[in-house]
């Protein structure tokens, strides 16, 4: 790839983790009232392991998009995750701020893929890990 496209990869990935890692770590700054808009909001079974999973899936992957390392994987879950958050939390498309989330996430989950299927680019800790094997 050529210097301009291993920028604008980098850019991206920045851009891409900013909400995630800031919310992950709004999750774990405050657990008991994640919990309860988990439980009393959403009408989620079990808040606690709800808000377990959105503070791991949100900071770590964050981080791991951030920082390029197994970004593969991490670009992965996150797509995943950004499809079951929009039906979990933005369905109500009665609601236009709702179901303008829903597609925001959807466009999460396309920019996920990318990562996904392409990896981080040349300024990432996954390409010095390769590159040394």
């Amino acid at each position: 790839m050529q210097r301009t496209e291993n920028i604008a990869m980098l850019i991206a990935r920045v851009l891409m983790c900013v909400l995630f890692i800031e919310g992950g770590w709004n999750k774990l700054l405050h657990p008991g009232a994640v919990q309860a808009a988990f439980g009393e909001h959403y009408g989620l079974p079990v808040p606690m392991l709800a808000w377990l999973i959105a503070w791991v899936v949100e900071l770590i992957g964050g981080l791991a998009i951030l920082f390029g390392v197994y970004a593969r994987a991490a670009g992965l879950v996150l797509a995943i995750w950004c499809v079951a958050t929009a039906f979990v939390g933005h369905s109500n498309f009665a609601d236009r701020n709702m179901e303008i989330h829903f597609w925001k996430n959807m466009a999460m989950c396309g920019g996920f893929l990318y990562v996904f299927c392409f990896g981080a680019g040349a300024y990432s800790l996954d390409r010095l890990r390769t590159r040394y094997r």
